[in-house]
């Protein structure tokens, strides 16, 4: 009797453990890859991930999609473009996740943007805003990587145009950015588009991302009597640069790379002297409703409430992926690619309602038109504008 008794137990607990593992398998997983503990970037990493958690209960909460719910898997890179390579494979050959999300660094997306597109494995950037990101292999060929993120080139080509408008005071340009890949690249952004504005760029400086006195490179500003300084830094290094500023009392018009909004930046710049740069972004404090009901629910989560923006990324990029996957019926990745390509119905975020945000050449779903002029008053990343900002037409914003 003791036998059948156990032998009805072990079938009781196969059956069991086979219904989990089935309704496990049915799950939908999606992967995050980034650094979200290691760079002072990790908390708009963590930001986003919040975001994403938030989506994926709403959509879980609606009955999910193709009638399964999304499950989160999350690997943290540390910052590290061999760890983040590696979190790739595992979130994809491992753990068997249909789309990955991510990274927190531009460096790490562009170390392992191959894999993405070799597996067929769409990737929505929600935080890292690198040119170079979404841009095909090679010319014509599949892309499977998107973006619902800022972008830098389009940062790059609002702060240009208002250069260009500001004909009366911006008469001597100077360029300044540091020497990481980041940096660079926003040099090579802001290069380009100077020429296509024929805006002349009276010096070019660079600096270490760990530099904390920058008053040699602003000396020779000041000497060729630049009035106005465009930046591409993280947010430390800009606070270093605007405390250099200060000591040889040289404010030129400083206008920078949306790491400016970092409370990394606010913090080493001091109130002051944080005042100073003008940038952009997806989002001000100034919160729509449908954003302010986000804030309401993850805000007290968030290491520093200028993070919020990644939570809306993260929030967006999800739905958009969701409404693929129901346009597709599929989760498939060639299949997904295709009908983020072609979205047929508007997905309602909480940055913007979504039309059409992606084609088959363009996969950024954030442009110029949808960001934002910020600066910091009182400790607040507040709305800016002014008589320049209010005159910028479409056709200013050369790319």
């Amino acid at each position: 009797m003791k036998t059948i008794r156990l032998y009805k137990t072990l079938l009781a607990t196969a059956a069991f453990a086979a219904f989990s593992a089935g309704a496990y398998a049915q799950d939908i997983k999606l992967g995050y890859n980034g650094d979200l503990s290691a760079s002072p970037s990790a908390q708009s990493g963590q930001a986003a991930v919040l975001g994403m958690e938030a989506a994926i209960a709403d959509l879980n909460a609606a009955g999910g999609a193709l009638g399964r719910k999304f499950t989160l898997v999350t690997r943290d890179d540390v910052s590290a473009p061999p760890k983040s390579i590696q979190n790739m494979s595992d979130l994809v050959d491992n753990e068997k996740v249909v789309a990955v999300f991510g990274p927190t660094n531009s460096g790490n997306a562009m170390a392992w943007k191959h894999i993405a597109n070799q597996k067929k494995i769409p990737v929505l950037g929600n935080v890292g805003s690198g040119t170079d990101i979404t841009k095909p292999m090679s010319a014509g060929a599949d892309n499977y990587m998107f973006r619902v993120s800022m972008v830098d080139r389009e940062q790059v080509a609002a702060l240009m145009a208002y250069v260009k408008r500001n004909a009366a005071g911006s008469k001597v340009v100077g360029l300044m950015a540091e020497t990481t890949g980041y940096g660079q690249g926003g040099l090579k952004d802001m290069e380009e588009i100077a020429k296509l504005q024929d805006i002349k760029i009276a010096a070019t400086e660079r600096f270490g991302v760990g530099d904390t006195d920058m008053t040699s490179q602003l000396s020779k500003m000041k000497a060729a009597n630049v009035d106005t300084v465009v930046v591409w830094a993280q947010g430390t290094p800009i606070a270093q640069l605007v405390r250099s500023m200060e000591k040889i009392n040289y404010f030129p018009l400083t206008l920078t790379s949306w790491a400016a909004d970092n409370i990394t930046f606010y913090d080493a710049a001091g109130k002051a002297l944080a005042e100073k740069p003008i940038f952009m972004r997806t989002v001000s404090e100034t919160r729509t409703p449908a954003q302010q009901k986000l804030f309401d629910r993850i805000g007290s989560k968030l290491k520093a409430p200028g993070s919020f923006s990644f939570a809306l990324h993260g929030y967006d990029s999800v739905l958009l992926l969701a409404q693929a996957m129901k346009q597709a019926n599929s989760t498939e990745g060639a299949a997904v690619r295709v009908a983020l390509e072609d979205l047929k119905t508007p997905v309602q975020g909480v940055l913007k309602t979504y039309e059409k945000p992606f084609s088959k050449t363009n996969h950024e779903a954030l442009t110029a038109k949808d960001l934002v002029w910020i600066r910091w008053k009182d400790g607040k990343l507040m709305p800016y504008s002014d008589a320049l900002i209010g005159a910028l037409k479409p056709a200013d914003f050369k790319q």
